[in-house]
Formats: structure tokens, C-alpha cells, sequence
């Protein structure tokens, strides 16, 4: 590509809501945490692996049991989401906003990574008693 020499009308989105070619075998529900799977570029449910970028929160359901990989679309929003939070020593504190927060599984997250075994989900905005607000 060479430079512009004249205006040009650049296409803009808000940047809120995607649809991804989802993974087989999955039921999505509205409201989980969806992430992409880095080895296929599929989005899948939130479940705990290495292997996923934390992408947003399912708006609809959509089931792909029975279908193929990639043929299912599904509608995700980013932004800033409440989510269940982990237990025990996992369990993220106001002194974690602005630190990372890894997926556990379609609607809870965790301080850690869990010795490498998750995923990051995205910024932790807040936390309170309902949950942890996670930016993803």
C-alpha cells in the first residue's frame, strides 16, 4: 500500500459486539465467558486451558453439539462484565484491580493461572461480594 493523497472514508466499528466461528460440540449459554482457542481460532465456552484468549460474554445461546466446526456463529460482547469470582486462595481482592484475571470455566474467575493451567480473561476492574467486574 503507498500513503494517502486524498481523504479517504475509513470504515469504523464501536468495537463492542463480535460474532465468531464457534467450536463444535459446545453448548453456549448467554451470559459465559467465551474465549478463543489459539491452536484453531474457534470461540469456545470458558473452561480452564493454556490455550485461549479471553474474548467476552456470550449474548445469546447457541448450541453446536451436533454441528461442525467453524459453521456456528457466536454473537459475544467485550466491555466490562461481572463475573463469578474463584474460592479459596484463588480468589481475587480489591488488591487486584488492574491485575490479570484467568479463566476457571464459562463464568468464574481466578487471582492465579493456576501453575499454568489457565487462561488470562482479561483486567480486573473491581470486585465486591456479587462477583468480579473483569474487563475483557
Amino acid at each position: 500500500m503507498t500513503a494517502l493523497k486524498a481523504d479517504r472514508d475509513t470504515v469504523n466499528r464501536a468495537g463492542l459486539c463480535f460474532s465468531y466461528p464457534a467450536k463444535a460440540g459446545i453448548r453456549f449459554f448467554a451470559g459465559a465467558i467465551a474465549a478463543i482457542e489459539v491452536d484453531s481460532g474457534l470461540l469456545i465456552a470458558g473452561i480452564e486451558s493454556k490455550a485461549l484468549k479471553g474474548a467476552g460474554i456470550v449474548q445469546e445461546q447457541v448450541d453446536t453439539t451436533g454441528g461442525t466446526d467453524g459453521v456456528e456463529r457466536v454473537t459475544i460482547r467485550r466491555g466490562q462484565w461481572r463475573v463469578a469470582n474463584s474460592a479459596g486462595a484463588d480468589q481475587l481482592t480489591l488488591k487486584d484491580v488492574g491485575s490479570p484475571a484467568f479463566i476457571v470455566d464459562d463464568q468464574t474467575v481466578a487471582k492465579t493461572d493456576g501453575d499454568g493451567k489457565r487462561s488470562l480473561a482479561g483486567k480486573v476492574i473491581d470486585v465486591e461480594p456479587a462477583g468480579v467486574w473483569v474487563e475483557f
